[in-house]
C-alpha cells in the first residue's frame, strides 16, 4: 500500500429490495436530469418563454442523450461484439455509456428542438442549457465514482483512490504485488463539469454574453472537451484496442467538439442579432 492513499470500498447499490437493486449510478442519472429541468425551466420562465417548452426540452433531452450514449459506447468502443450480439445493444442495464455519443445525438436532438419549438439557433438554446448539462455530467462522474470505473493509473499523489472492488484494480494489485492507488479521474472530470457550470452561469447571469450566441457553448465545449482530452493521458484504456493508439478513442472524438467551441467562440459576434 501506499503512504498516502484512500481506500475506496464503496458498494455501488445505495439500496437492495428483494431482488430489485437501487445504484448509486441510476440514481446520479435521475438527481442529474431533474436538476436540469429545474435549472432550464426556471431560465425560460424568467425570460418569459412559454411553460411547455421546459417540459417539451426535457423529454428531448433524456431520449436523445440516453440512447445517443448507449449507441456511441457501442459503435465506438466494443463495436465488433455488438454487431455480431445486436440484442445485447438493448441491455443498458448492463453497463456501457459513452457521454461522446450523447453528446453528438443531443446537438442533432436540439437541432431538430430548436426548429420545432424556439423557432431559435440551436445554439441560442444551447448558451441557456450548458449549466443543466454540467449539473447532469457532474452526476454521472459522480455515479462513475461510486461504481469504482474509468479511473487514472497509478500514482503516488495523497489523493490517490485504490478502487478495491473494481476488476481492473485488482489484476494492477496482482499484477504488480502491491496495492497501487490510481488517479481518480472521475474526480477530475466532476471539477471541470464544475468549472464550465461556473463559467457559463457567471457568462450569462453577470456578464450577459447570451447576446453573442454560441459564444457560452463554445468556451464550455473548450472547458468539457479540452479538459477530457488532455485527462485522457492519464486514465487506464476502457478498451483493448487503445492501448496501441497514441490518441485513444476518447481524444480523437473530443477533437470534433473543441474544434466545434473554436468555431462558435470565433464566429459568435455575427449571431449576435439572432439573440432574443
Amino acid at each position: 500500500m501506499t503512504l498516502a492513499s484512500i481506500v475506496w470500498d464503496v458498494d455501488p447499490v445505495l439500496v437492495h429490495l428483494g431482488q430489485i437493486e437501487l445504484r448509486w449510478y441510476g440514481l446520479m442519472w435521475g438527481l442529474g436530469f431533474i436538476l436540469a429541468y429545474e435549472i432550464v425551466s426556471r431560465l425560460f420562465k424568467k425570460e418569459g418563454y412559454p411553460d411547455n417548452w421546459a417540459d417539451k426540452l426535457f423529454v428531448y433531452c433524456i431520449v436523445s442523450s440516453v440512447v445517443g450514449a448507449r449507441l456511441g459506447h457501442c459503435l465506438f468502443y466494443e463495436w465488433d461484439y455488438y454487431s455480431a450480439n445486436p440484442a445485447e445493444i438493448l441491455k443498458i442495464w448492463k453497463g456501457g455509456l459513452a457521454s461522446h455519443g450523447g453528446v453528438f445525438l443531443l446537438i442533432l436532438a436540439l437541432v431538430w428542438y430548436s426548429k420545432k419549438v424556439t423557432k431559435k439557433s440551436v445554439w441560442w438554446l444551447f448558451d441557456r442549457m450548458i449549466p443543466a448539462v454540467a449539473a447532469v455530467c457532474f452526476c454521472i462522474r459522480f455515479g462513475n465514482l461510486m461504481n469504482s470505473e474509468i479511473f487514472g493509473y497509478p500514482t503516488t499523489l495523497p489523493w490517490g483512490f485504490e478502487f478495491v472492488r473494481s476488476r481492473e484494480w485488482q489484476e494492477l494489485y496482482n499484477q504488480n504485488g502491491v496495492a497501487q492507488a490510481c488517479h481518480p479521474t472521475q474526480i477530475y472530470e466532476m471539477l471541470y463539469c464544475l468549472a464550465a457550470f461556473i463559467v457559463s452561469w457567471v457568462m450569462y447571469h453577470k456578464y450577459h454574453l447570451q447576446k453573442y450566441v454560441g459564444l457560452i457553448t463554445g468556451v464550455s465545449l473548450l472547458i468539457f472537451f479540452g479538459s477530457r482530452f488532455g485527462l485522457e493521458f492519464m486514465k487506464n484504456p476502457q478498451v483493448a484496442e487503445e492501448v496501441s493508439m497514441t490518441l485513444n478513442i476518447g481524444q480523437l472524438l473530443s477533437i470534433p467538439l473543441i474544434l466545434l467551441g473554436i468555431f462558435l467562440i470565433a464566429t459568435c459576434k455575427k449571431r449576435k442579432a439572432d439573440w432574443r
